[in-house]
């Protein structure tokens, strides 16, 4: 490929370091979200949502909110949670203070079923992500990875202002 001028290209290094980033991400994630189907019948996505409302005050937080921390989009959000109501795994509440919004309950059933899917879920993680890491690669990552998505929440506010 030829440069365009005034284009930083990624350095050999760096583009090593992109295309495994890529290729481990994908990877990590499939195993771990096909253990997940399999051991729980939840996606990814479900048992992160369960986690966090099981995280929040009154195990309730607000749509919008939920799908900031999730990282989803309203509708996509929407559609999950559908789907996890008509299993019983959490249900809508209206917002008492704002008619228009609503919350998302962690209900008794979906807290037992993140419960029955947590260790199933962890020895996943383990075996797909730590198990070949070095306790120094653990440090490492878990001083990078918050540094880099910390930088996406500060331009998220900033271009929100």
């Amino acid at each position: 490929m030829t440069p365009n001028t005034g284009v930083a290209w990624l350095t050999g290094e760096e583009d090593a370091a992109w295309r495994g980033w890529i290729e481990a991400t994908q990877r990590i994630a499939a195993a771990i979200e096909h253990d997940l189907r399999n051991d729980s019948g939840l996606t990814f996505d479900d048992y992160e949502v369960l986690v966090t409302l099981s995280e929040a005050d009154g195990r309730a937080q607000r749509m919008s909110e939920l799908a900031m921390s999730t990282v989803q989009s309203a509708s996509r959000l929407s559609q999950r949670i559908d789907r996890l109501a008509d299993r019983g795994l959490v249900e809508r509440r209206p917002c008492e203070e704002d008619k228009r919004g609503w919350f998302a309950v962690l209900t008794d059933e979906g807290l037992a079923s993140l419960a029955a899917a947590a260790p199933g879920h962890v020895e996943s993680v383990r075996r797909n992500l730590f198990d070949h890491l070095s306790p120094d690669d653990v440090v490492t990552l878990a001083e990078m990875m918050p540094r880099l998505a910390s930088s996406f929440h500060a331009a998220r506010a900033h271009a929100d202002d």
